[in-house]
């Protein structure tokens, strides 16, 4: 019964940390960034023109180097992605979401050292991998130690 009552009172403590997150200053940022970009039609008209070049990419990708449009297509979709992100809207919440990204990092991160400082906690959103760190074959470590 005592086991129950604890996790009871760990959902309900998570909860409220999870509440505490929606209602921080910077959720409200994010979410206020997430629907001015939702609003802004030329921001709209970009984030589409780069779905749509995505998926030519998508498909030059399966043939790599041998499919005739390749560096055509590879070009282009670096022009339109930088226009995309180069628009106030798109930079501004982008900039928000890793600040949102970032907030939740922190509360792992406490989270996870108030249990033990030997627990290898993900850094700046990425993924626990195979080895039980956030290293990629990029070369950079995720980890906090």
């Amino acid at each position: 019964m005592l086991a129950t009552i604890e996790i009871v009172d760990l959902l309900d403590r998570s909860e409220l940390i999870g509440q505490m997150v929606m209602e921080s200053e910077t959720m409200v940022h994010y979410q206020q960034s997430k629907l001015e970009l939702e609003e802004d039609q030329d921001a709209q008209i970009l984030i589409k023109k780069f779905q749509d070049i995505k998926e030519h990419y998508e498909d030059v990708q399966r043939f790599g180097r041998y499919h005739p449009d390749y560096n055509n297509i590879m070009k282009r979709v670096r022009s339109v992605k930088r226009e995309m992100d180069m628009h106030e809207k798109v930079a501004q919440y982008k900039k928000a979401e890793r600040e949102v990204q970032k907030l939740l990092d922190e509360i792992s991160q406490s989270v996870a050292f108030s249990v033990s400082d030997q627990i290898k906690v993900p850094r700046n959103g990425m993924a626990l991998t195979d080895s039980g760190c956030g290293c990629g074959s990029g070369g950079g470590c995720g980890c906090a130690s």
